[in-house]
């Protein structure tokens, strides 16, 4: 990019704000539901032992929700823009919190849940993509950095809104967040990569393109795989730490919550975040820092499983030693969006992320089957947290160094 098309510092600050605050109301919805599932569903009627079966397959639609989202809306990026993005995936999310905080059934609590699942699809994707087009190349990792960072923490804001409010009031604000934030998207520009592959030939948001040739389709499935331990911690471990905590025999297992686990686990996913993108860019090397960082994941779900009778603080500390070790998720999104060109990168970093996310169901399903058969709750977690680790280093191995890689091409 010439200096005569670069867009100026004031631009790049902006977007790189409203889209760190984007990101911070995109998560304080996504984990909103996992954090008042027990108490949420109580209320519709649904039995505390039911709580963790009917959760998971609420939360097993929310990201089937994602998945069908972030195609549709990554292609959407692709073909009309960023922004065009990033502006509707904000308004139909805020008005499924809005409907959420009104819920009178489980069923439509299904449906709504698949709502908000598409909305937030879009978010991060378009958020990363334009950050990183607009970004010089030598330090793009630290403001995909910032973007995650202070965007996790949307999920500790949400965990203390709904200790101190209702349900439906944590709901209800959730909602006037993301309307809020319309305003200040306003205020962002489009990338200007996106602006030049529009005045060229090439097909943009093909999703043909990801499959053909074989090698492109390989890259891909190795971008999605390498983030699979992230959602096996979130939506397993952490998302059901209440029933973990009394299959450890914690003494103060009637005193966890899964709020409280998120709001740890959150807190050390975003220092993670900050941490692997800043060192990404000190040593040169995306990588390398995700290898680094799943050795800690594995090393931090083999203390959380095998805890002996943990103390509520002891709990806790394994909860924010996952998040830190999944704190690899900034860089793995930044990953996705270098992998490709311009024409196909907004699909990539939206549907790649939602794909991990949208990995959910099958875990959980995974989970179940291994609990059904014979095995515990904590023999089950080990079996499948091993296997998610096992694919996500395998994959790894086959991508490219995409560190101070240029992005302004096309496939």
């Amino acid at each position: 990019m010439s200096d005569s098309t670069a867009p100026s510092s004031r631009a790049i600050t902006v977007t790189v704000l409203v889209a760190a605050l984007g990101y911070f109301v995109d998560i304080y919805d996504l984990l909103l539901f996992t954090i008042v599932r027990v108490k949420s569903l109580q209320d519709l009627g649904v039995p505390l032992a039911q709580s963790l079966d009917q959760g998971l397959e609420l939360l097993s639609i929310q990201m089937a929700g994602l998945l069908f989202g972030g195609l549709a809306w990554g292609v959407l990026g692709d073909k009309k823009g960023r922004l065009s993005v990033l502006f509707g995936s904000i308004l139909l999310y805020s008005l499924a919190n809005l409907a959420n905080a009104f819920v009178q059934s489980v069923e439509a609590y299904r449906w709504l849940r698949f709502i908000a699942g598409v909305g937030l699809a879009g978010e991060l994707g378009a958020a990363v993509t334009l950050v990183s087009e607009m970004m010089p190349a030598r330090s793009r990792g630290y403001g995909t950095a910032v973007v995650a960072g202070v965007g996790l923490l949307g999920a500790v804001a949400a965990a203390l809104v709904a200790r101190n409010f209702a349900w439906r009031h944590a709901y209800l604000i959730g909602a006037g967040l993301g309307f809020a934030l319309l305003a200040l998207r306003v205020r962002m520009f489009e990338s200007g990569m996106f602006d030049r592959a529009l005045a060229s030939e090439a097909p943009r948001g093909d999703v043909r393109m990801l499959v053909s040739p074989p090698a492109r389709l390989f890259k891909y499935l190795r971008c999605i795989l390498i983030g699979i331990p992230i959602w096996y911690v979130v939506g397993i471990l952490v998302g059901s730490a209440p029933e973990f905590a009394r299959a450890l025999r914690s003494p103060d297992a009637a005193t966890i919550t899964s709020g409280d686990a998120v709001l740890f686990a959150y807190v050390g996913l975003a220092v993670g975040d900050l941490s692997s993108g800043s060192l990404s860019q000190f040593i040169g090397s995306r990588r390398k820092v995700v290898a680094g960082f799943l050795a800690i994941t594995a090393a931090a779900v083999a203390w959380y499983l095998t805890q002996s009778e943990p103390s509520r603080a002891g709990f806790y500390a394994a909860c924010g030693a996952l998040g830190f070790g999944i704190g690899y998720w900034a860089v793995f999104v930044t990953v996705g969006a270098e992998q490709f060109g311009t024409n196909l990168r907004a699909t990539v970093a939206t549907s790649v992320p939602n794909f991990v996310r949208g990995s959910v169901p099958l875990l959980t399903a995974s989970f179940k089957y291994l609990r059904a058969h014979g095995m515990t709750l904590v023999g089950s977690a080990a079996v499948l947290g091993a296997a998610c680790m096992a694919i996500a280093l395998a994959s790894l191995w086959g991508l490219d160094e995409t560190h101070g890689k240029e992005l302004d091409y096309t496939e």
